[in-house]
């Protein structure tokens, strides 16, 4: 399949190891990993995040092989949620960096067509968004705001 904004095929990424039931050397039970998962994610964590805490840490190699359920659905069905999805919050977070360093670099072009391809992605997302109910019909994206909410 092609990349998105280039004109070549690219390589396929890695392939996940294949781990179809729980293990006998997995410590931890579905209550013991759900109860992880929402202390992390009221402790602000995203879902990437805790997912990398528990592999690292805990030896959880995948969540929904144990529980059948990804991170995100754990969080959604305890009532923690963040007001934008991760992967929108990123591109937005790219994008402001992307405008900061053109900023203090005027005539740099690849971040300028980096910048451009950014805020589209950005656009696809947010109507992906708004048509699966994600984001409320009348939430606009801006680059002014979001330098002010993001930081």
């Amino acid at each position: 399949m092609a990349r998105m904004h280039s004109r070549k095929k690219g390589k396929s990424g890695s392939e996940r190891y294949e781990m179809v039931k729980k293990k006998a050397w997995a410590r931890y039970g579905v209550k013991e990993i759900e109860s992880l998962i929402v202390k992390l994610g009221k402790a602000g964590k995203r879902a990437s995040e805790i997912g990398l805490i528990l592999r690292d840490s805990y030896g959880i190699p995948d969540v929904k092989i144990v529980t059948n359920e990804r991170i995100t659905k754990m969080l959604e069905k305890n009532k923690i949620e963040h007001e934008l999805p991760e992967d929108l919050s990123n591109l937005i977070k790219r994008q402001i960096q992307v405008d900061k360093h053109l900023n203090d670099n005027h005539k740099d072009v690849v971040a300028k067509r980096g910048l451009m391809l950014t805020e589209s992605k950005i656009n696809r997302l947010v109507k992906y968004y708004k048509s699966n109910g994600k984001l409320s019909k009348d939430w606009k994206y801006d680059a002014e705001k979001a330098k002010l909410l993001t930081g």
